[in-house]
């Protein structure tokens, strides 16, 4: 053995480490217990509609933001500090287990502690299948199963705090909107008021509209007084008692036509047409106005049933079940991919060595 360690040191070292990790792989190491959850997060909110979009197929759907989201906070120092205010996590991960797996200080700093912990919880984004798998190690099966029910209780806790603050922001700025769009809705509709109480008109569109229908008749008509005249003057006088008569007719309509035009042209000091065009964009703001505090008064519903109800519910896949035997650590796995990288570490130095000893001759 002796003679053996001083011709191959380096085959000695290989055999010594393997030894020395596969004692410790096989007999040191202690068991750990995995606790699996997969999850889904849905939200109960009901979309009339599914759009697709090029942008969403680049970015990605809003599932999945949501689901990535909840894997930074369930990996984040927050939910570290909760576990350790529930159940303790530094008495289970430094008081069981091995020297070299374990917690080595109980009162070890946040920083080292997160550390640790990254090391004992994975969550994992699927993002073919759009779920998340949520695996947590233990050195008992209680514990393990214990922190991985309570990952998943305080994650969509987080997720529906996290989407009902933002609602009760958007309330408050709604409210606030739905306020002012009021006023200017009242002040928009008393604008209207005071302009037709002011013309002495309901709707001056209206009245434009008839009077331009009484003009209408009474041209046609006057047209067809002309027309009678033209024909009588063929063949009788002009002081003949029916010429007379058509006369008379035309010039009362004649009359009234240049009256109800100006009517038209005028009213109460004021064009018309002019009073009609500044009327109709008083209806047209106040309509507008209408309309708006109409869609704002919508919008701050909804966001209040949101505000209210539960945004996200966390939709377990797989339930975090109690471990009946260890998985962790992969034992002869370890040990063969340790012995197999000594190995070819081994005949690598050899190799060096031998090209040394060729170069020296």
């Amino acid at each position: 053995m002796t003679v053996f360690i001083k011709r191959y040191p380096q085959w000695a070292i290989v055999l010594l480490s393997i030894l020395l990790v596969g004692f410790y792989w096989t007999v040191w190491a202690e068991d750990r217990y995995v606790t699996k959850a997969t999850v889904v997060l849905e939200s109960p909110q009901i979309n009339t509609a599914s759009e697709v979009s090029f942008g969403s197929l680049l970015t990605g759907s809003k599932k999945n933001s949501d689901l990535l989201l909840l894997r930074e906070y369930l990996l984040s120092v927050d939910m570290l500090k909760k576990v350790q205010e529930k159940m303790d996590f530094r008495a289970h991960y430094s008081q069981n287990g091995d020297i070299i797996a374990r917690l080595n200080d109980e009162a070890a700093p946040i920083e080292e502690l997160y550390k640790y912990y990254l090391k004992r919880v994975a969550v994992e984004m699927d993002e073919y299948s759009g779920v998340l798998k949520v695996e947590v190690q233990a050195w008992t099966p209680e514990f393990s199963q214990k922190l991985a029910q309570f990952l998943l209780v305080e994650g969509e806790r987080h997720m529906n705090q996290m989407g009902q603050r933002l609602a009760e922001e958007q309330v408050k700025f709604l409210d606030k909107q739905v306020s002012l769009l009021e006023d200017s809705f009242e002040q928009s509709r008393q604008k209207l008021l005071d302009y037709q109480n002011e013309n002495g008109l309901v709707s001056p569109t209206q009245t434009v509209e008839s009077l331009n229908t009484v003009v209408s008749s009474l041209e046609a008509e006057l047209a067809t007084y002309k027309a009678r005249m033209s024909a009588l003057s063929s063949y009788q006088s002009k002081r003949s008692s029916e010429m007379v008569r058509i006369d008379s007719e035309i010039k009362a309509l004649e009359k009234q036509i240049d009256l109800e035009k100006e009517r038209l042209a005028r009213q109460s000091g004021n064009a018309l047409n002019t009073v009609s065009s500044q009327y109709e964009t008083l209806q047209l703001r106040a309509d507008f106005a209408k309309q708006t505090y109409s869609n704002a008064l919508a919008a701050l519903e909804n966001t209040r049933i949101e505000a209210a109800r539960k945004l996200k519910q966390v939709s377990i896949l797989q339930s975090p079940i109690l471990p009946e035997y260890s998985e962790k650590p992969e034992r002869l796995y370890n040990l063969t991919l340790f012995a197999i990288f000594m190995l070819f570490s081994g005949f690598i130095f050899t190799m060096l060595m031998m090209i040394i000893r060729d170069h020296r001759d």
